[in-house]
């Protein structure tokens, strides 16, 4: 089995410590050779890279050689894998992005609604660069990207590379959800065959089997609206705001039984509701800063003094067996079965062909083979094209710096609908994002006849 070469880009990403756990534990099924961190930030990538560098010392002897580095060619010459999670502007701009539309009494969270608009815009021109580089050091590596909003990141880069068949955008949220089904059913989570259909961060398991090809998606139903739903994997099983998130399973599952949701479904069915809980100055981006990102610093910072493992407790979440698993199958032509982003090309049959759609999919060497989902009933239809419009407005809006498609956008978006509260919200997230967005230019004769 041939060991391959990855890198990290986002090394100094407060998850990539889990990410190395996961590689650890996936070794035999995901052999290295080298693991490479690059990143922009030196400061920030440093800390985690020597912790990472004592867990690996210890627990990933065989493996050859780990080096981290701002120098974007050093990074990304001869790489075999390129797993990318970036985050333009930081938790910084994550908490504007939350905190803009909360102000106008609209949903402030990282992937939706009018926050996701602002991640996506100033995500788009660093990741499109980003493909370009790897591609000029690194021709025939497989990108795995995870940078979110994915959504929006997915379509941006299939307009920019349609040709491009090794670079595959991936979200682990339907797998963070199976954790939880497979602790209902008392299965491992590689165990579950899921059958799924939707776009990122808007989709719905309709059924849930094993291997065997027994169905168990009434057993997860039942229990779900019977007994309530909670996270389970590690890396959120302990936190307030994703137990809160998993106990509106309950509630979606009930009011819509056809099939079980996506949790962030409950930004776009609940808006109103998900915006009256939520508080300035606790965000989401503020809870991140002041939990995991200082949980994660600190564990680093304990690691490098003690220079060793042996006095803290680490844990592999499925973030990163999820990407690892993904990768093994293409690196090794096993044919596993994942949920990820493909363009539609009929796979949803009354969805448009250029749909960047999430659906489960074989993995191969040669890419992922999406297995045909068919007709959806109108009501999920027409859920998804109103999001798919409102993604690729945004996309729209990026290429053509265009202030009326990006204010589409925001109008069609569920969590906003609203068009002056839409207009309002651009206009604060212009002048926030002016060091990264593209300059979004009115439509002189629409200005002209205002």
């Amino acid at each position: 089995m041939k060991k391959q070469n990855l890198v990290v880009v986002g090394g100094g990403s407060t998850y990539t410590i889990g990410m190395i756990m996961s590689l650890i534990a996936e070794k035999e099924n995901f052999p290295l050779a080298s693991i490479t961190f690059y990143d922009t930030n030196e400061e920030r990538q440093e800390k985690i890279a020597k912790a990472s560098e004592i867990i690996l010392r210890e627990k990933y002897p065989e493996l050859e050689s780990f080096h981290y580095t701002t120098d974007k060619e050093e990074a990304l010459r001869n790489a075999d894998f390129v797993f990318v999670q970036i985050r333009t502007g930081g938790l910084r701009m994550r908490e504007q992005d939350e905190e803009i539309p909360l102000s106008h009494g609209v949903v402030g969270q990282e992937t939706c609604g009018p926050g996701g608009m602002a991640y996506g815009l100033r995500s788009i021109g660093d990741m499109i660069e980003l493909v370009n580089d790897i591609r000029h050091y690194s021709p025939d590596a497989w990108i795995l990207n995870y940078t979110n909003p994915a959504a929006i990141v997915a379509e941006a880069l299939r307009r920019e590379f349609p040709e491009d068949k090794k670079l595959l955008n991936i979200c682990d949220m339907p797998a963070a959800i199976m954790v939880s089904y497979a602790g209902i059913l008392g299965k491992d989570v590689f165990d579950l065959v899921p059958e799924y259909f939707g776009l990122n961060h808007f989709g719905w398991f309709t059924k849930v089997l094993d291997k065997q090809g027994n169905d168990h998606t009434d057993t997860i139903k039942r229990a779900i609206t019977e007994d309530g739903f909670l996270p389970e994997d590690a890396e959120i099983a302990n936190d307030p705001s994703w137990i809160k998130t998993f106990k509106q399973v309950e509630r979606m599952a009930t009011d819509f039984p056809d099939y079980l949701p996506n949790t962030y479904l409950q930004y776009y069915l609940y808006p109103s509701e998900m915006a009256q809980k939520e508080v300035s100055g606790n965000t989401r981006a503020r809870q991140v800063i002041n939990g995991r990102e200082k949980r994660v610093h600190t564990l680093a910072d304990q690691i490098i003094a003690d220079d060793t493992t042996e006095n803290v407790e680490l844990e592999v979440d499925i973030h990163g067996r999820y990407m690892i698993r993904v990768a093994a199958s293409m690196a090794y032509n096993n044919g596993d079965i994942f949920i990820v982003m493909v363009e539609n090309n009929g796979t949803i049959a009354n969805l448009p062909d250029d749909a960047m759609v999430e659906v489960p999919s074989m993995m191969t060497s040669r890419g992922p083979k999406p297995f045909a989902v068919g007709h959806i009933p109108r009501f999920y239809k027409g859920l998804i094209e109103g999001q798919l419009a409102y993604e690729q407005l945004v996309v729209d809006a990026y290429y053509e710096n265009s202030y009326e498609k990006a204010l589409q956008a925001l109008t069609l978006n569920r969590t906003v609908v609203d068009a002056p509260t839409a207009r309002n919200i651009l206009d604060d997230m212009i002048e926030a994002n002016k060091e990264y967005w593209p300059e979004l230019h009115r439509n002189k004769q629409l200005v002209t006849n205002a």
